[in-house]
């Protein structure tokens, strides 16, 4: 079972990011402060459930949430100021947003550039010890994939209704039969042989 918190009687926000080894499409992160009582036996790390357990859990988390909400980093911004920066700027955007200001900030990862003068904490693979933690990383990557499935629609050659903008070997061929579109993060590594780009 996951722990509810790592200091009891504080306000504490779960952050995680979605979307940051992809090389198309946004990167998109959650704020989420749980209310002590909380319970359930199905959450964990997103990366654990299926696609269908994600999205029956978001309204779950949604409805019994203290607090939420999900900040977006595009592509033109990642390229500008990298994607560790841009997975920062979208839980600084997520927290931003929060009804209730936190007293404790409960980050997914082994870096985090501080917020304002919230203490923080990081936890490595978090989201697979904490609720607040694992029901971020949920919104996160439900409302990435939602995203990404919108935009397959103008350019579906790119299966990212499948591969949600990830380096799968059908995304890397679109790309090199079709080229770019302006969802792609140019300063990625877009092919397995770079070369064949120019």
């Amino acid at each position: 079972m996951l722990e509810l918190y790592l200091q009891k009687g504080r306000i504490e926000a779960g952050c995680d990011e979605a979307g940051r080894g992809c090389l198309a499409g946004p990167v998109f992160a959650a704020a989420v402060i749980l209310p002590n009582s909380f319970q359930n036996e199905l959450l964990t790390d997103s990366k654990q459930l299926s696609d269908k357990q994600r999205y029956a859990l978001r309204p779950i988390i949604e409805q019994e949430a203290l607090a939420w909400a999900v900040g977006i980093v595009d592509e033109k911004e990642i390229d500008k100021i990298n994607i560790l920066n841009a997975s920062f700027l979208a839980m600084h955007k997520a927290i931003d947003q929060l009804s209730i200001r936190p007293e404790h900030l409960l980050i997914d990862g082994n870096r985090f550039k501080p917020y304002k003068t919230i203490p923080h904490t990081t936890i490595v693979k978090g989201d697979g010890k904490l609720l607040p933690i694992a029901a971020a990383s949920i919104l996160a990557k439900t409302y990435r994939d939602d995203f990404m499935k919108k935009i397959h629609e103008e350019f579906p050659q790119y299966d990212w209704n499948k591969n949600m903008g990830y380096p799968t070997k059908a995304h890397r061929n679109a790309i090199k039969r079709f080229g770019t579109t302006p969802y792609h993060r140019m300063t990625f590594r877009l092919l397995d042989d770079q070369l064949s780009l120019f």
